[in-house]
């Protein structure tokens, strides 16, 4: 189904965003448009910034300062008309942070739960749907990911790559307007891995809103709207696949790709 949303809206707006732990700078005064509807990657060296970024977006990190809107709507903290900064009740951040579903390098599977077991339990406990309901809510997410026929199988039973799967059909159950995808095939092996892209190229074609911290370059320039470019904390780079990935390319770009041709970046455009 086609996200509602109109092209050119923005899903995420991030202005003046830094983040410290400690005296540590991880980001640094960063300006970014989600738009609806699209998918935005954020490539980088390790240590970067994008995970904590995307995880900012997620209201599991605090940012130091700057502001988030999600859907027009500001997430955890807001700014008073003489520009100061406070905290939003808590009731706002929750409501705001449903919207968005998130799928980690980890899958965080329930060991003593089946698949579908896993994708229910929280339409069960956090939306209190009934049982039968949410079992035809989980099974209709499985099959979304292609893993309807192992709905009965327990994480042990079931590989990397289907365990990814079965993160992703538990986000989607809750109905999320975005996902955030945090390198979820790092933790896969290579021949694992292309199955994880297909259910995220499929979320794609079906217009969900995604954000992904990926190092598969080629998923990157093949599928995202926008890519992102971070470097030490700060947005280098910015713009559509082509711009970004297309020659000649910013020689920190370079660089980075340099090391990363074994991962899919012969695929660039």
């Amino acid at each position: 189904m086609k996200n509602s949303m109109c092209d050119g809206q923005s899903a995420i707006s991030i202005r003046g965003l830094s983040k410290k732990f400690d005296q540590a700078e991880i980001l640094r005064d960063i300006d970014l448009e989600v738009e609806a509807g699209k998918v935005t990657c954020l490539i980088g060296p390790s240590g970067s910034g994008k995970s904590t970024l995307l995880r900012c977006m997620a209201f599991l990190e605090e940012a130091t300062s700057g502001l988030i809107k999600v859907n027009g709507q500001p997430l955890g903290f807001d700014q008073d008309e003489s520009g100061v900064r406070r905290r939003l009740p808590a009731a706002e951040v929750r409501a705001v942070r449903s919207q968005i579903g998130m799928c980690f390098q980890q899958f965080n599977l329930w060991p003593h739960m089946t698949a579908l077991d896993n994708v229910c339990e929280a339409l069960k406990t956090v939306r209190k749907v009934p049982k039968a309901e949410a079992q035809a809510q989980g099974m209709k997410q499985l099959e979304k990911v292609g893993l309807q026929a192992r709905a009965h199988h327990y994480p042990a039973q079931l590989s990397g790559g289907q365990q990814q799967r079965v993160a992703i059909a538990r986000a989607l159950a809750l109905a999320p307007r975005i996902m955030l995808f945090d390198e979820p095939t790092s933790a896969l092996d290579p021949e694992l891995t292309g199955e994880v892209l297909k259910v995220m190229r499929d979320l794609a074609a079906d217009g969900m809103t995604m954000v992904v911290v990926s190092h598969e370059i080629g998923f990157a320039a093949s599928v995202g709207s926008k890519i992102v470019f971070l470097d030490q904390g700060r947005i280098l780079l910015e713009g559509t696949p082509s711009s970004v990935f297309g020659k000649p390319r910013h020689p920190r770009l370079e660089q980075f790709l340099d090391t990363y041709l074994d991962r899919g970046a012969a695929m660039l455009v």
